[in-house]
């Protein structure tokens, strides 16, 4: 079953690199545009929100679909989205094509984690989530700097184009590679929603958005951090940003093995890692060694959560695993955006650069109580999920 999660493992690493590239490329971005950087940057967050607002929409519409036919759809969209993306003539257009492109994320990794967990057995579910997403973290630590140096190059729209590519490989492998019997039961989508209602997926979503807030709230100023507080040059915060891409690789594999074992207690205890990690960054930051080393830790740490929540969920929401699945991945989205305002709110009221910190160690607080209450109330129910939802599967 390798070359099916590599398929996907593919397909991830182009969505993440087209995600989180363009904050690489906004001054060139803003330039050919005629637009500010500050406008530019929004279209960082015009991804995140499409990301939000097209998680069920998508879900509602691919609900019947046969998950194969699916995902080659969803990744299909991603090309065009991307291509389009590269020929933009305004800021507008751009902005658009985002969206478009947007639309497809969190369908493609909600879907993809569930097929990913049906193609092994049962305790290496956590593992092959992990797996699917080692391409989003790959995305970091090649996509991003390789796009960058691209469009910094050839201009801003070969990075785009070279994802064109990659999209077109993904979606080959993808129909090369995935079997055409996937399990898929698909019920009614509308009555799918009442899984919501659950407090377990609601508490597991929750946790998505705290985690992914810890994180934004302190890396989307993590330049100004490093380069003001810690005194590094520009082109050291480039090598220290690619560390930190390596640590989230590890932990996301980290956090897969960790679940297959056990899960709960695994997540309980990256959450009190997060916390730890984020406060030690507080009194390390005046120091070069020190902050480097935290930098990687905290990578790895922040990463770890990412399988065992996205497993939680899925378990959580028997009856509805690939619209539950999807949503999360909206949650995340929705902590990425939230976390990066959260930071900038911080600042605006003075909080400095080198205690920014302090905020996702009380995120990451946050979601460790989350965590606790749910496992609370798993034990009080006698299970995660309500009887009478299990005889509705």
């Amino acid at each position: 079953m390798q070359l099916p999660l590599l398929a996907l493992a593919m397909a991830s690493f182009g969505i993440g690199t087209t995600e989180f590239v363009i904050m690489g490329l906004l001054p060139e971005v803003a330039a050919d545009l005629s637009v500010t950087i500050p406008a530019a940057g929004l279209l960082v967050t015009g991804y995140a929100l499409g990301v939000v607002v097209g998680a069920p929409i998508v879900a509602i519409i691919t609900n019947a679909l046969p998950r194969k036919a699916t995902l080659i759809g969803l990744a299909s969209v991603f090309v065009v989205g991307n291509l389009l993306c590269a020929i933009a003539p305004d800021y507008w257009f751009l902005m658009a094509a985002r969206v478009v492109t947007a639309f497809c994320h969190g369908a493609f990794f909600g879907i993809g984690a569930v097929v990913a967990a049906s193609l092994v057995p049962p305790n290496q579910r956590a593992s092959a989530i992990a797996l699917m997403f080692a391409g989003l973290t790959l995305a970091n630590v090649l996509g991003v700097p390789l796009g960058t140096a691209l469009g910094q190059a050839l201009g801003w729209r070969s990075t785009f184009w070279a994802v064109v590519i990659i999209g077109i490989a993904a979606v080959s492998a993808i129909a090369i590679w995935l079997p055409r019997d996937i399990p898929h039961s698909a019920g009614n989508i509308i009555r799918e929603f009442a899984v919501l209602k659950r407090p377990q997926v609601l508490l597991t979503m929750m946790m998505s958005v705290l985690a992914s807030a810890s994180l934004f709230s302190v890396f989307t100023y993590i330049a100004p951090l490093l380069r003001d507080v810690t005194g590094l040059a520009p082109h050291t915060v480039t090598y220290v940003l690619l560390l930190f891409g390596v640590g989230i690789t590890i932990g996301n594999l980290l956090g897969g093995r960790l679940a297959d074992w056990r899960l709960m207690p695994s997540l309980m205890a990256i959450f009190v890692g997060l916390a730890a990690v984020l406060v030690v960054f507080v009194f390390a930051s005046p120091f070069a060694a020190l902050t480097v080393a935290t930098v990687f830790v905290w990578g790895i740490m922040v990463f770890a959560v990412v399988a065992p929540i996205q497993m939680r969920v899925v378990d959580a929401a028997v009856g509805a695993p690939n619209l539950a699945s999807t949503l999360n991945q909206g949650a995340f989205n929705l902590g990425n955006a939230s976390g990066a305002w959260i930071g900038g709110a911080a600042i605006t009221f003075g909080v400095g650069y080198a205690e920014l910190p302090w905020v996702g160690a009380a995120l990451a607080v946050g979601a460790l109580g989350l965590c606790v209450l749910s496992q609370a109330l798993e034990r009080r129910s006698g299970g995660l999920v309500p009887a009478a939802a299990c005889e509705d599967c």
